[in-house]
């Protein structure tokens, strides 16, 4: 990004924000999600699970910040993930596969923590969130990461991941 716009950025992002009196935009009307890149997708979608993830861990322990977040860590890495998509492909609308083929095929760099393709899953899970999200299909986007959560709660536990270290 060129210096000058991200100064115009800066200076006109939080404008419109200052001027009205909610927090949040009630709704997402004037994003054009169909066009936004796929890791703005994945972007979205990333923060979307993270808070998912963390508010359910919460039903199984409210005190210990460590445990909560070595648990969650491992819970949206690109390697689980990568996983959930596999066992939930099966499951996706053609239109969401399309979105998740956008996702997956984006550049971006990879993590030394996952193989190419668990990244390239992965970041086109979270961009199928990202988009279910802005487009405010919230019962396909709850019943998606809650499916999500099962398949990577059980193959935590399978592998061990789970367990305290």
């Amino acid at each position: 990004m060129r210096f000058d716009h991200y100064q115009y950025l800066m200076a006109n992002m939080f404008k419109q924000q200052s001027e009205e009196t909610s927090a949040f935009p009630v709704n997402y009307t004037d994003i054009p999600v169909h066009r936004l890149p796929p890791l703005v997708l994945a972007y979205v979608g990333d923060a979307y699970f993270t808070l998912y993830v963390r508010t359910r861990l919460l039903s199984y322990e409210q005190n210990k910040v460590r445990v909560l977040h070595d648990c969650d860590a491992k819970m949206v890495s690109a390697v689980m993930q990568a996983r959930a998509y596999k066992a939930l492909e099966a499951t996706l609308s053609e239109e969401e596969i399309a979105v998740v083929k956008r996702g997956r095929n984006a550049k971006s760099s990879v993590p030394k923590s996952a193989t190419v393709a668990e990244y390239r899953y992965s970041t086109g899970f979270e961009a199928l969130l990202g988009y279910l999200y802005l487009k405010e299909d919230y019962r396909r986007l709850v019943e998606l990461v809650s499916q999500a959560f099962d398949v990577i709660s059980r193959e935590m536990t399978k592998t061990g991941a789970a367990s305290p270290q």
